[in-house]
């Protein structure tokens, strides 16, 4: 079945589930509309699936890791199991390798996964998130939300409406 793709990474926030800044609460987790029909037609398809997430609030003491760990379980009674996820909690000025745009947590999520980056989208709705996947080889498909800037739904090399927009670019 060399027609569908190895994986598709996901980013979390105004992605896979609405975006709740610096969400420590399981019960705000509420995904977005056919995240969880995406999910399942990929998984159906026998395509390895993962999230790729900055989560800077633990690194501005914002959130710890255990209430990221909790929204995150949460997240998987919702829209099933993923194969990774990848996690940078650091603030933005920790320079650290993993958080997107630099491309550490999709390279890592694709090694977990056993999946080759020319074979795996990652969907997300920010210009961090189409960066990191060009800067790991893998193709982005950026799905805007309101908070998207319009001049980095115009750089993006790939979009969609929606995730089911996503999903047909995809399958």
């Amino acid at each position: 079945m060399d027609q569908y793709p190895d994986a598709v990474l996901f980013d979390r926030d105004g992605t896979l589930i609405e975006d709740v800044p610096y969400n420590g609460d399981p019960a705000k987790v509420e995904p977005m509309p056919g995240a969880r029909e995406v999910l399942c037609l990929l998984r159906a398809h026998g395509v390895r699936t993962g999230v790729v997430s900055n989560q800077s609030g633990v690194g501005r003491g914002l959130i710890t890791d255990g209430q990221v760990a909790a929204v995150n379980a949460r997240v998987e009674v919702l829209l099933g199991r993923f194969g990774t996820w990848q996690v940078c909690p650091h603030a933005p000025d920790d320079r650290c390798s993993c958080r997107k745009p630099l491309p550490g947590m999709v390279t890592r999520a694709c090694e977990v996964l056993g999946a080759r980056p020319e074979r795996t989208y990652f969907i997300g709705d920010i210009e961090a998130d189409v960066k990191a996947g060009l800067a790991a080889g893998v193709t982005p498909i950026m799905v805007p939300t309101p908070v998207t800037l319009a001049d980095e739904v115009d750089r993006a090399p790939h979009t969609a409406r929606d995730l089911r927009g996503a999903l047909a670019m995809i399958l």
